[in-house]
């Protein structure tokens, strides 16, 4: 039996695991996380609409469940020539590789200042305890939250989940009737933040904005952050007692240190069947891969499922195990999301022919929460899994 190490374990690296195994594969998944974390549901820990449990689905029970062989370990260097990834712990080969590590991140200064919905795990915990603390110790406050951009990689943006977060907080202060003591800012580096999702998505999150009684900070790059707010490029100051900030996704550290061909933004080169170029037998998935395609092109979750689904198709017909068609990802590419608020959400969808944000009250978030619970029990089969999801 031929076996394949996968590196990474979020939605990129289990969906190929598990997609490998049912091509007779034999699957190493080397991941330092003992679990996947759901990162489209985490958006509610902080606001108690989930427990952190909740969002992550522990390593050893989707092992168990599809039969790869979960080792946790963190990568340091990657032997691209040789299909070789080193650890702190130990060396990894196969007769394939697949690098589903995600991605690093554009470095501001004052990082520290800041806590991320799309960072570390353990930050959603952090932002709920800080907003506990701020509600509790002072009663009202200034909370500003945004995302920054790539110039190098238009896809390498993520924010929609900081939309959601401000709706999301904006309905937790509503609820707990302290809206009216706290100034909530949005701001974004870009001039029209949600512009890839077309002009009516556009105008529609205008309307939020101003239905909700949020503030906009717009069209500067950041200069710095400080305990106390965000400085911007002409040295103008936003004042922020709780700062959450998604930056741009930049390539990963250790591609950096390997011999794999990257993108000017630091992403790995592959062709449309997730090959990485000039590598045999080396693929990436997910946000560790540079994705070609229209400039409103986004990395979300889906398209890193269909990479990884496409990949251990591709693998099992490089490998002989099967005959049939090597399948591109590029045909699939579009922004899907449902995109919560709390106490309703907004239905987003674009491709080359059209975009539109259709609002759902009330039965969005149910829908958004749907999905979560679909998401887990389906990975770990206890559940029909929909086709194509």
């Amino acid at each position: 039996m031929k076996k394949v190490v996968v590196l990474g374990g979020g939605f990129a690296g289990v969906e190929a695991a598990i997609f490998l195994r049912k091509e007779g594969f034999e699957v190493d998944l080397i991941s330092p996380r003992p679990y996947m974390y759901i990162y489209p549901t985490s958006i509610w820990v902080p606001v108690y609409e989930a427990e952190f449990a909740d969002v992550c689905i522990p390593m050893s029970d989707l092992s168990n469940v599809h039969g790869f062989t979960y080792i946790q370990d963190t990568i340091e260097k990657i032997d691209a020539k040789n299909r070789k990834a080193y650890g702190k712990k130990g060396e990894y080969s196969g007769n394939f590789l697949v690098i589903a590590m995600g991605a690093g991140k554009v470095k501001h200064e004052g990082s520290e200042h800041y806590m991320s919905i799309c960072g570390e795990p353990q930050d959603a915990i952090r932002m709920r305890d800080r907003l506990d603390l701020l509600i509790t110790e002072k009663g009202h406050g200034k909370i500003a939250m945004g995302f920054g951009g790539n110039p190098k990689d238009s896809s390498a943006v993520r924010g929609g989940p900081a939309f959601e977060m401000i709706f999301n907080v904006h309905n937790y202060l509503k609820k707990k009737g302290l809206r009216d003591k706290f100034e909530l800012t949005f701001f974004a580096t870009m001039a029209e933040p949600g512009k890839r999702l077309g002009p009516q998505a556009l105008k529609m999150m205008d309307v939020f904005f101003n239905k909700l009684g949020i503030k906009k900070h717009f069209g500067k790059k950041i200069k710095r952050f400080e305990q106390d707010g965000i400085v911007f490029e002409d040295d103008s100051f936003l004042e922020s007692d709780y700062t959450m900030f998604i930056p741009a996704n930049a390539g990963h550290p250790v591609f950096q240190e390997s011999d794999l061909p990257l993108s000017e933004a630091g992403f790995i080169l592959v062709d449309e069947y997730c090959e990485v170029k000039d590598k045999p037998g080396v693929y990436a998935i997910g946000d560790s891969a540079y994705i070609q395609g229209p400039q409103w092109r986004a990395k979300q979750g889906h398209i890193a499922e269909v990479m990884a689904r496409n990949t251990a198709n591709n693998i099992a017909i490089d490998a002989g195990v099967k005959v049939g068609k090597k399948e591109s990802y590029i045909e699939h590419l579009n922004i899907i999301c449902v995109m919560d608020s709390g106490d309703g959400a907004a239905f987003v969808y674009r491709d080359d022919k059209r975009g539109f944000m259709l609002p759902m009250p009330v039965v969005g978030h149910w829908l958004k929460k749907g999905w979560g619970w679909y998401c887990r029990n389906s990975k770990l089969e206890k559940i029909p899994r929909l086709p194509g999801l």
